[in-house]
């Protein structure tokens, strides 16, 4: 049997820690499993639900982020997680059940607004400036930051993983990416998270 470590990583978010297999979780985009019936789709997103105290799961390039549900201690269930994520990779196990959709997925209720075709240079510039400089420092968080819309100066976002509930992602959001955001397009005035 070969040898695996795993790294963990602590979040903003108490409730969410970051684990690292150290190998590609994911060859492209990401994965938010936010309840037990989203995470049918993945056996390691399902067994760590299984676990009960867990409550969130998000699956990013080189990382898996849980969440544990409130009140839920990580000292107990640090050891559960990482004896299923050793499992998984140990075993190499698929990440998706066949049939499934792998990958980067939209959530019917969180669809794209839409974008008014005149604003296309303006969501071009915001969506650069999201993938290049606000992805890549979300994602050493455990999270991701989506682009959802922008409409008469708002810029509509989702936020996953650790970001998603973290008790500083409204800074993040108002103090970071909408200053980074307004200081390159001028035309931004306010970001918003759905």
């Amino acid at each position: 049997m070969r040898f695996m470590l795993i790294e963990t990583e602590s979040t903003p978010n108490p409730a969410t820690l970051k684990f690292l297999p150290g190998r590609t979780v994911m060859d492209a985009g990401t994965r938010d499993f936010a309840s037990p019936e989203d995470a049918e789709a993945s056996p390691l997103a399902d067994a760590l639900f299984s676990l009960g105290d867990v409550t969130g799961v998000f699956f990013g390039r080189d990382f898996i982020s849980v969440t544990a549900a409130p009140g839920v201690e990580w000292s107990g269930l640090k050891r559960d997680v990482l004896g299923i994520l050793l499992d998984h990779f140990s075993a190499n196990m698929p990440l998706f059940n066949m049939g499934s959709a792998a990958g980067f997925s939209v959530p019917p209720e969180s669809a794209d607004f839409g974008d008014n075709p005149e604003d296309a240079d303006i969501v071009a510039q915001i969506r650069e400036l999201i993938d290049t400089r606000v992805r890549p420092a979300v994602a050493n968080d455990g999270g991701d930051i989506i682009y959802r819309g922008f409409d008469a100066g708002k810029v509509y976002l989702q936020m996953q993983g650790a970001c998603s509930g973290c008790p500083s992602s409204t800074a993040t959001l108002k103090n970071g990416i909408e200053q980074l955001l307004k200081h390159y397009v001028p035309e931004v005035t306010e970001v918003r998270a759905v």
